[in-house]
């Protein structure tokens, strides 16, 4: 069961509330992006509309991060280079206990659905919790720039051990791979053997996709 106080920091999390009490440079430019933007609580049905508010927000995150000591100018080298999800390159950290992600957001409508989903992962998986860097742009396409642990998978996830898992943490299964808290007004989609590994018998999710929806109370 999800804690008092992990339930309060979703609740304000998807009703674009300004967190307090964490001066991590994700909170703090979802925060900035909450003071000018409305979070969103309709899934994937938006994003065209969306796009002109992506691309302020994508402007703003610049601007911010260039004046904040947030920008990076220099992608990884080449010869860390791991392998490509659908929405992250991935590199090795140096020492190889990290790995570094450069992600698009291409699967939200907004950057601040994308740090939104960012802030629900670390709550809810802390031993696979991201840390942004910062931002960067190759090609002239804007990334994300994310370290997490590097984990070594021991054995292949099954489908029952996520279902459990999750549903142990209030979430119920809803089509294929896809869950939600409806009390709470999340969805998390994907959640298969690719996006969560096993490592001695523990469930480590690498990769989540957060949405957030309107809260349906009883």
């Amino acid at each position: 069961m999800l804690p008092n106080d992990t339930r309060s920091k979703i609740e304000n999390i998807v009703a674009g509330v300004i967190l307090k009490g964490s001066e991590d440079n994700c909170t703090t430019i979802r925060n900035t992006l909450c003071s000018r933007f409305t979070t969103s609580t309709v899934v994937k049905t938006n994003f065209a509309s969306n796009a002109i508010i992506k691309e302020e927000q994508a402007s703003f995150i610049e601007a911010f991060c260039r004046s904040n000591n947030l920008w990076i100018e220099n992608s990884p080298p080449d010869e860390s280079y791991l392998t490509r999800g659908g929405e992250a390159k991935i590199y090795f950290d140096q020492g190889r206990r990290h790995v570094i992600k450069l992600n698009d957001a291409v699967y939200y409508a907004t950057w601040l659905e994308f740090l939104n989903s960012l802030l629900l992962h670390n709550l809810l998986f802390t031993n696979t919790s991201y840390e942004l860097k910062g931002f960067l742009k190759q090609d002239d396409v804007l990334y994300a720039v994310l370290k997490q642990p590097f984990v070594i998978a021991t054995t292949r996830a099954e489908l029952t051990d996520i279902r459990k898992l999750l549903e142990f943490n209030e979430f119920r299964h809803t089509k294929r791979n896809d869950y939600a808290n409806k009390e709470l007004g999340l969805i998390l989609e994907d959640m298969h053997d690719e996006n969560v590994l096993v490592n001695s018998d523990t469930l480590f999710f690498i990769d989540t996709v957060f949405y957030t929806v309107a809260p349906e109370k009883e």
